[in-house]
């Protein structure tokens, strides 16, 4: 079976309003990636995108996006989760061998509708949906309190995450201005506006409008497109259980179980120190921790630890601007950039191996989770 690799790839700069249609910030977006890989629309053979029917407000919302995507007379599918979960998709297509070239793109415009209010729909329709409660906040809030008492970690470790998250995005060009806070404090990050106790606004993320796309390519195309593939060596999914309350919160089972079957695709024995770079997708500071230790990064009520080590979301993460839809493929992005020594004012020395997430559901109920690495 041949090696799938990713070629090219292209982020539009976020914003809190971008003065764009979605469509001509999804042209600039798969423009882009083909321009950085020396690519025309006419080598592609499969165009996979990712965004939500309730996030555009329209039924089967892909039919709107084919030509601004590159998937014009295309061979052309979408998923509603996270762009992480459409590269699955265009990777497996690329492994059956019907399809060479694949397009991948994440986009949303949360600036168009009420996000939050959105994730109503996400909820429970009987129990949880008629009552009104069950949101990000308040699901993050449940999820950094469970972790505090499981682990006797306190409020100012998790503002010690949201900081060091907030103070790399800062080094991050792409990251939203809103969210580039180069000398944030701990004391700072307490103050702010209580979100759901004890989650705070400076731990949540702030949303964006943008989009990702990313170029996946076989092996033989691969090393004629480019001298640094980064190839796909190991991917997992995972879905947990839909109610919070079946849940131990305090930790991620999806996670652990997702990392564990990319691992052994890509025959990790040791991610401590096998992976030079984590690019995660958590929804808050805590969770990023939860994820990174459930990823075998850390042990358990460990993963503060990993801030001393920069390798931790170098690019700040969810905290450099969250768009729905395409945070994942955008983490992908971040750890592919990193492993081609491109991650601009946020490189890290000698990065060659890599693992990035995205994920779904509150509380990160699905999680899915790839090796990435770079050389022959």
């Amino acid at each position: 079976m041949d090696k799938v690799a990713i070629v090219g790839f292209y982020q539009v700069k976020p914003g809190l309003d971008i003065m764009m249609s979605p469509y001509e910030m999804l042209f600039e977006a798969t423009r882009g990636a083909l321009d950085h890989a020396g690519l025309k629309r006419d080598d592609l053979s499969t165009v996979i995108g990712c965004n939500n029917d309730y996030y555009d407000g329209k039924t089967i919302s892909n039919c709107f996006k084919v030509e601004a995507g590159g998937a014009y007379m295309k061979d052309e599918s979408k998923v509603e989760m996270d762009g992480a979960h459409a590269m699955m998709y265009g990777l497996m297509r690329v492994l059956s061998g019907n399809h060479k070239l694949a397009m991948v793109y994440g986009i949303s415009m949360p600036s168009c509708f009420p996000y939050e209010s959105a994730r109503i729909l996400e909820t429970d329709p009987t129990f949880d949906r008629p009552i009104n409660i069950l949101n990000g906040y308040t699901a993050g809030g449940m999820q950094m309190r469970a972790y505090l008492n499981a682990f006797g970690i306190s409020e100012e470790d998790i503002a010690k995450v949201a900081a060091y998250n907030l103070k790399n995005a800062a080094k991050n060009p792409l990251a939203l201005p809103e969210a580039q806070k180069t000398n944030i404090s701990v004391d700072e990050v307490l103050n702010s506006e209580l979100l759901s106790a004890p989650l705070r606004k400076l731990m949540y993320p702030v949303l964006c409008d943008g989009v990702t796309a990313v170029i996946l390519a076989p092996e033989r195309q691969a090393r004629k497109i480019t001298d640094k593939p980064v190839w796909i060596t190991g991917v997992g999914h995972f879905n947990d259980t839909y109610y919070l309350g079946d849940r131990d919160l305090s930790s991620c089972s999806s996670m652990e179980k997702a990392a564990e079957k990319a691992y052994k695709i890509a025959g990790i024995n040791d991610p401590k120190s096998e992976i030079n770079v984590a690019e995660l997708f958590g929804h808050t500071a805590c969770e990023d921790l939860i994820l990174a230790e459930a990823a075998g990064l850390a042990d358990k009520g460990k993963g503060l630890s990993l801030i001393n080590t920069g390798k931790l979301n170098p690019s700040g993460g969810t905290m450099a601007g969250y768009t729905p839809a395409a945070n994942g493929l955008t983490r992908i992005v971040e750890a592919v950039k990193q492993i081609r020594g491109e991650a601009e004012g946020h490189q890290i020395s000698g990065a060659n191996k890599a693992i990035a997430s995205g994920q779904v559901g509150f509380c990160a109920q699905n999680n899915i989770v790839y090796v990435l690495e770079g050389g022959e």
